[in-house]
C-alpha cells in the first residue's frame, strides 16, 4: 500500500470532510460545549466558592495573617521579626483585660494598639477621620459607637471602663476615626495610639507568665510567603529565633496558624483523593459519551469515505489525523463557548449558594481566575481526545471492502420485515431498529440516566440531614433557652452572671408555655480530688489543697430528662438519694464521646470539696467534703452547661445540688411552647431581651432548623444545577442517535413507503423507537438510583454526624413524565424536520 505523506492533502481532505459535515459539527460543537460548560461551571463555584468562604473566615477569625504569637513581650518579638521566613510581621497589643462598659454586655469588645501592617491584616480602612496620634485619641468600628451613642464625628469624646489586671480604670478618649463594622466579626474593635503606648509604658509591662493577665501582651501577626504547611513554618520560626515549642519550658512561645485558610484545615485523606478523582472521572465520563457517540456515528456514516481514501493510498495514521484535525477544529469553536457560558452560569450561582452559609452578609466576589479556564479547557480537551480515539482507530483499521460490506449489511440486512394479517406491527419493528445498534443504543441510555441519578443522590443526601440530630447536639431538645447575656458569649462568671427570676417568670407567663427547668452553675463552688493511679494532665487550676476546680451542674427535672446518657444508667432515684451523680463528658462531630475527656469509670467513688481558691488566694469559706459514686457519663452541651470546657465536669439533680451551696446560682433556663406559638414567643424573647433586660439573651431551635434547612438547598441547588447541565448532555445524545438514525436510514424508509408503509406508520414506529429508548433510561435509571443510594448516599449518611440514611427515588420518578414526552416528541421533530423529499428523490439521492 502506497502511503500518502503530503500533510497538506490531509489538511485539506479533513478540512472539506469537515464542511460536508454540517450537522454533525453542530451537535459535535453544542457536545463540546456543554462539556466545557460542565467542567467551567464546577470549577468557577468551586474555586469562588472557596475563595469567599476563606475570606468570610478570615473576617471571622480578625484578619488574614497565616499565624499569631500570643501574649509575648517586646525582647520575644523583635527577635523573632527578624527571621527569613517572615514576609510581614503585624505588632498588635492588647492594652486591657477586657472593657466594663455596659453597653458591651452582648457584644464583646476589646482594647488594643495595631500598627500598619495590623490594620491592613485585620481588614481596617477608615470611613472616616485619621489614624490615632495624641495619646487619648482612638478609632472604633461604628457598631460600637453606636452602642455607646457616639456620633461620627471627630473630636467626638467617649469613656472606657477597663480591666487592668482585675482592677477597673475609668479613662476618657476622643474619636479619631472610624470604619464600618464588619458584620461577620462580631467584636467591637478600638484601638489606640502608639503615644498611648509610651504614656502608660509601666502599666501595659507583659506580666502573663506569673499572673495569666493579658494586659500589655503582644499578639503578633505573621505572613510568609504562601499559605502552605503553615504549622511547619511557624514552629521553624520559634525553634530557630531560640524559643521552645515545650509548653513547661521556661523559653515557651504559644502560637497557633489561623483556622480561616483553609489549607490548615484541609487534609487530603484517601477518601477525599477518591472523591475528587470520582467526581473528576464522572463529569469526563458524560462528556465523553456523547462525544465518542457523535464521532462513532459520523466515522460509521462516512465509512464508505474512509475506505475510497484506503484504495487511494491513505495510511491508517492519515486518516487518525483527519479525524483529530475535525477534532480540533471543533473544539476550537466548542471550548471558548463552553468556557465564556460555563464563567456566566458559575458567577450567577456562587450568590445562591454563598446566600445559604455566614459568608452570605459580605460582597460576593467571582474573580475570573486563569486556573478556572486552564483546567476547565484542558480537561474538555482531554475527553475530546480520549473521545475520538476508537472512533479514529475503527476509520483507520477499515478496509475499502469491509466498508462497502458494512454499509451494504447496515441498510439491507438489518431490516426486517413481518407480515401479518392485522398489519405492520410498529412495536416489534421499532425493538428491532433499537438492537441494530446496541452500543450507541446503551451509549445513550447512560448519558440520559447520569443526570437522573446524580438529582436522585443529590436530593437523597439534603434529604438525610437530620434535623433533630443537627438540635440534639448544636442545641437542645428543648424550644428556648434563655440565660444572661455572659452565658451566651461564653464568660459565665456564677452570681453575677445569673439568669434572673423576672425573665423566667415572664415566658412562664406567656401563652403557649409548656414547661421547663432551671440549670444551675457556679464555676467558683466546688473542687474535685485528682483520680488515684492515674497520668491525666489537666489544665484546670488547683486550690489550696491541691484539687482540681470541677464545673458541678444542676438539673430541675426537665433538662435532667433530657440529659444524652453515654453509659451507665439514669437511675433518677438513685439520683437523688444524693450518693450518685454523672460525669460530664464532650462529643465530638460525630456525636462519640471524646475517650480522653472521661476521668473516671462507673462505679468509681469521687470527692468533692468546696472550693478554696488558689494557693496564692486562697478564699475565706468553710470546707466542706461530698462523696459520690459515678453512676454513669452523660453528654456535654451548650444548653447543659457553661460553654466553658473544663475537664472535670458533673451532673446531679437540682434539690442535691442546693445541698452544696446556700447560694444556688441559676445558669439557665430551658423550656418549650406550643406549636402554634413558636413564632409568638420568638417575638417576645426579642423584644424583651433588648428593651425590658438588655443584659438576659436567649436561644431558640429554629435558628438552628433555617442552618440545617439552608444547607439542603445549597446541596440542592449545587446537585440540581450539574443534573441540568448532564441533562441536556443527555437529551443532546438522544437527539444525535435519532437524528442519526433517521439520516442514515432514509433509503430504508424510502424503501419501507414505496411498499406500502405510510407516513403515519413511520412516525408511529419512530415515536416507538424514542418511547423504547426512555423505557430502557427509566429502568436503568431506577437501578442505578437505587444503587447509589445504598452505596453512595447509605456510607456518606453514616459517616457525617447529623445524617440520617433516607431512601429516597421521587426525584427519578417525578422526571420519568417528562423524559417519555421527550422520547415521543424529540424522533417525530427531526423526521418532520429531514422528510422534505419524495419518495423518489430520497431513492435517487440514497444512490
Amino acid at each position: 500500500m502506497i502511503k500518502v505523506r503530503n500533510k497538506k492533502a490531509i489538511r485539506n481532505l479533513a478540512d472539506k470532510s469537515y464542511k460536508a459535515n454540517k450537522t454533525r459539527n453542530l451537535i459535535a460543537i453544542i457536545a463540546i460545549a456543554l462539556t466545557s460548560l460542565l467542567f467551567t461551571t464546577l470549577y468557577t463555584m468551586g474555586l469562588a466558592t472557596v475563595d469567599n468562604m476563606q475570606r468570610a473566615m478570615m473576617r471571622q477569625s480578625g484578619g488574614d495573617g497565616h499565624a499569631v504569637l500570643k501574649n509575648i513581650n517586646e525582647e520575644v518579638f523583635i527577635k523573632i521579626k527578624q527571621h527569613p521566613l517572615i514576609k510581614e510581621i503585624a505588632y498588635r497589643r492588647i492594652l486591657c483585660d477586657g472593657v466594663l462598659n455596659k453597653e458591651f454586655l452582648k457584644r464583646q469588645t476589646e482594647f488594643w494598639y495595631y500598627d500598619d501592617v495590623a490594620l491592613k491584616l485585620g481588614f481596617i480602612k477608615l470611613d472616616g477621620g485619621h489614624r490615632p496620634i495624641a495619646e487619648n485619641e482612638v478609632i472604633v468600628d461604628t457598631h460600637t459607637l453606636q452602642l455607646m451613642g457616639v456620633p461620627l464625628k471627630i473630636g467626638a469624646p467617649l469613656t472606657l471602663k477597663l480591666n487592668i489586671r482585675g482592677e477597673e480604670v475609668r479613662r476618657d478618649f476622643v474619636l479619631s476615626g472610624w470604619w464600618k463594622s464588619d458584620p461577620l466579626f462580631n467584636v467591637g474593635q478600638i484601638y489606640a495610639s502608639k503615644a498611648y503606648l509610651t504614656a502608660y509604658a509601666t502599666e501595659l509591662q507583659n506580666t502573663h507568665k506569673e499572673n495569666h493577665f493579658y494586659t500589655g501582651t503582644i499578639n503578633p501577626y505573621i505572613m510568609f510567603d504562601d499559605s502552605l504547611n503553615l504549622r511547619s513554618k511557624l514552629d521553624q520560626v520559634i525553634v530557630e529565633s531560640g524559643y521552645s515549642l515545650d509548653k513547661e519550658a521556661e523559653n515557651y512561645v504559644e502560637s497557633n496558624v489561623n483556622w480561616a485558610y483553609l489549607s490548615t484545615n484541609f487534609i487530603m485523606s484517601p477518601g477525599i483523593i477518591v472523591a475528587l478523582i470520582s467526581g473528576l472521572l464522572l463529569i469526563m465520563l458524560t462528556g465523553y459519551l456523547i462525544i465518542y457517540n457523535i464521532f462513532q456515528i459520523s466515522v460509521m456514516r462516512d465509512i464508505r469515505f474512509y475506505g475510497l481514501l484506503k484504495t487511494i493510498g491513505t495510511s491508517g495514521g492519515q486518516i487518525r489525523r483527519i479525524i483529530r484535525r475535525q477534532a480540533l477544529l471543533l473544539s476550537t469553536f466548542g471550548i471558548p463557548i463552553g468556557l465564556i457560558i460555563g464563567y456566566m452560569v458559575g458567577k450567577s450561582l456562587v450568590p445562591l449558594i454563598m446566600k445559604n452559609t455566614k459568608a452570605a452578609s459580605i460582597e460576593i466576589s467571582v474573580s475570573p481566575s486563569p486556573w478556572i479556564f486552564i483546567l476547565a479547557a484542558l480537561f474538555a480537551i482531554m475527553t475530546v481526545s480520549i473521545s475520538i480515539y476508537k472512533p479514529s482507530r475503527t476509520a483507520s483499521k477499515v478496509s475499502p471492502v469491509e466498508a462497502i460490506r458494512y454499509v451494504d449489511r447496515d441498510l439491507k440486512n438489518k431490516v426486517m420485515l413481518k407480515k401479518t394479517t392485522q398489519g405492520v406491527n410498529m412495536h416489534s419493528m421499532a425493538r428491532t431498529n433499537l438492537g441494530r445498534n446496541k452500543k450507541r443504543t446503551i451509549l445513550v441510555v447512560t448519558s440520559l440516566s447520569l443526570s437522573l441519578v446524580l438529582l436522585n443522590t443529590t436530593f437523597a443526601l439534603s434529604q438525610s440531614m437530620d434535623m433533630n440530630k443537627y438540635l440534639s447536639s448544636r442545641f437542645s431538645d428543648t424550644d428556648f433557652l434563655i440565660g444572661h447575656a455572659d452565658l451566651f458569649r461564653q464568660n459565665f462568671e456564677g452570681l453575677e452572671s445569673e439568669t434572673s427570676g423576672s425573665i423566667i417568670r415572664a415566658v412562664q407567663s406567656q401563652p403557649g408555655f409548656e414547661g421547663g427547668g432551671r440549670l444551675y452553675g457556679d464555676p467558683q463552688l466546688l473542687t474535685v480530688e485528682k483520680p488515684k493511679n492515674t497520668t491525666i494532665e489537666t489544665s484546670d487550676r488547683l486550690d489550696a489543697y491541691n484539687n482540681y476546680t470541677a464545673q458541678v451542674y444542676g438539673l430541675e427535672e426537665l433538662p435532667l430528662h433530657q440529659l444524652q446518657l453515654i453509659d451507665g444508667e439514669l437511675d433518677y432515684g438513685l439520683l437523688t438519694s444524693g450518693k450518685y451523680i454523672l460525669e460530664g463528658v464532650e462529643l465530638n462531630d460525630n456525636g462519640k464521646p471524646k475517650s480522653d475527656w472521661i476521668k473516671y469509670k462507673v462505679g468509681d467513688k469521687i470527692t468533692l470539696h468546696s472550693y478554696m481558691g488558689t494557693k496564692e488566694a486562697p478564699m475565706d469559706k468553710e470546707y466542706t467534703t461530698h462523696k459520690f459514686i459515678i453512676l454513669g457519663h452523660a453528654a456535654i452541651k451548650n444548653s447543659n452547661s457553661d460553654r466553658r470546657l473544663r475537664d472535670y465536669n458533673f451532673y446531679l439533680p437540682a434539690d442535691i445540688y442546693k445541698r452544696l451551696t446556700p447560694h444556688p446560682i441559676v445558669m439557665s433556663y430551658a423550656f418549650n411552647v406550643s406549636s402554634d406559638k413558636e413564632t409568638t414567643m420568638e417575638t417576645f424573647l426579642k423584644s424583651y431581651t433588648k428593651i425590658v433586660e438588655p443584659l438576659m439573651d436567649y436561644q431558640s431551635k429554629f435558628t438552628v432548623e433555617n442552618e440545617v434547612s439552608d444547607m439542603r438547598k445549597t446541596v440542592s441547588l449545587i446537585g440540581g444545577t450539574l443534573s441540568l447541565i448532564i441533562g441536556l448532555i443527555g437529551i443532546l445524545n438522544f437527539f444525535n442517535a435519532i437524528l442519526t438514525s433517521i439520516l442514515t436510514r432514509r433509503q430504508e424508509f424510502a424503501m419501507l413507503q414505496s411498499i406500502g408503509m405510510t407516513k403515519k406508520q413511520l412516525r408511529s414506529m419512530l415515536a416507538f423507537e424514542g418511547l423504547y429508548y426512555t423505557v430502557c433510561t427509566s429502568v436503568f435509571s431506577i437501578l442505578l438510583a437505587i444503587m447509589s443510594s445504598l452505596f453512595i448516599v447509605k456510607p456518606i449518611s453514616s459517616m457525617i454526624w447529623f445524617f440520617s440514611y433516607h431512601f429516597v427515588i421521587w426525584p427519578v420518578l417525578v422526571i420519568l413524565p417528562l423524559l417519555f414526552a421527550l422520547g415521543v416528541i424529540i424522533p417525530l421533530v427531526i423526521y418532520f424536520l429531514n422528510n422534505k423529499q419524495s419518495i423518489v428523490e430520497q431513492l435517487r439521492q440514497a444512490e
